[in-house]
């Protein structure tokens, strides 16, 4: 696994996870945010959320909230780590946009 500095390109169901942990939450509040912030466009089964939390843990981007370890509902929050994740993915997206519209001449409309 990476070290948790080396935060590289987000996927967008990631991303999403992280902006809503913004705000600290449980695993369905998490599925219920990530498909309301992507307009219904990603949909993240449990599987994959749980995964994608486990990692997440891991690289101590999010952290399990005190005093939930044994609650079936755990809660998690983003860390500093995780923040800086996503301002990361952030500036990387608006590089590129920034490139495709120096190519494409603005933007769409």
């Amino acid at each position: 696994m990476p070290d948790n500095k080396d935060y590289g390109a987000l996927t967008e169901g990631v991303y999403y996870i992280l902006l809503s942990l913004l705000t600290p939450m449980h695993g369905y509040g998490i599925m219920q945010n990530v498909k309301l912030l992507s307009n219904e466009r990603v949909e993240l089964g449990a599987g994959t959320l749980y995964g994608a939390l486990s990692t997440l843990v891991e690289r101590g981007w999010i952290e399990l909230l005190q005093g939930e370890q044994d609650s079936r509902k755990k809660e998690y929050r983003i860390t500093e780590d995780g923040r800086t994740a996503v301002r990361t993915e952030m500036a990387r997206l608006d590089e590129l946009l920034a490139n495709g519209r120096k190519l494409i001449g603005g933007d769409p409309e």
